[in-house]
């Protein structure tokens, strides 16, 4: 694949943009047994009777299959999962096919890392696994809030949207990268590559 895209763009150019969480690390399981250890404690519920571990289990979903979650329980979780989360982080795995892309490119391109992982979670599993050293740049969520971490990395940047090619495993995120102007055909769906 690496050759692929090489031959078809001069790589050289563009501005390389990773996901973190599913793209360059499998998070899914820490995330999962954080969650489920907190929901333990706040609720005494068993996380793996209400959610199918085939998804990744996210904020949103605290209250989709918990409607009766007062706002502090809520808090409660969040903070708790966030607390226990680094004793799983063994759980974790580097997606090697995505690394091979950062390696070989780094020095010779911008390598960004644009994810939608606060700050302190996104730099515990990327000092877990020494991957810092490889990006130029690295946006968190706290960067962009709420609004397209796309569209602010080629404001950012001022940068052409047919510059950029992305690394992500998201639909709704790459469903975000073509809103933001990136042509579908430099965006490489990790998801489908598994």
């Amino acid at each position: 694949m690496i050759k692929t895209i090489c031959s078809k763009l001069i790589i050289k150019n563009y501005l390389l943009i990773f996901d973190l969480d599913g793209t360059l690390v499998n998070t899914d399981e820490v995330n999962f047994l954080s969650y489920k250890e907190a929901i333990k404690i706040t609720k005494d519920l068993d996380l793996d009777f209400l959610h199918d571990t085939s998804e990744r289990f996210t904020r949103d979903k605290l209250y989709s299959i918990m409607d009766d979650l007062t706002a502090q329980e809520y808090e409660n979780i969040i903070e708790i999962k966030n607390n226990v989360y680094q004793k799983y982080l063994h759980k974790s795995k580097i997606n090697d096919y995505v690394l091979k892309f950062v390696e070989r490119f780094s020095g010779e391109n911008k390598i960004v890392l644009a994810t939608n992982s606060h700050k302190d979670r996104a730099k515990m599993v990327l000092s877990y696994h020494d991957l810092i050293k490889f990006f130029d740049y690295i946006f968190y969520k706290e960067d962009y809030g709420d609004n397209n971490k796309f569209t602010h990395v080629l404001y950012f940047f001022n940068i052409s949207p047919n510059l950029v090619i992305i690394f992500e495993n998201d639909e709704e995120e790459i469903r975000k990268a073509i809103f933001s102007g990136i042509q579908d055909k430099n965006i490489i769906n990790i998801f489908n590559m598994r």
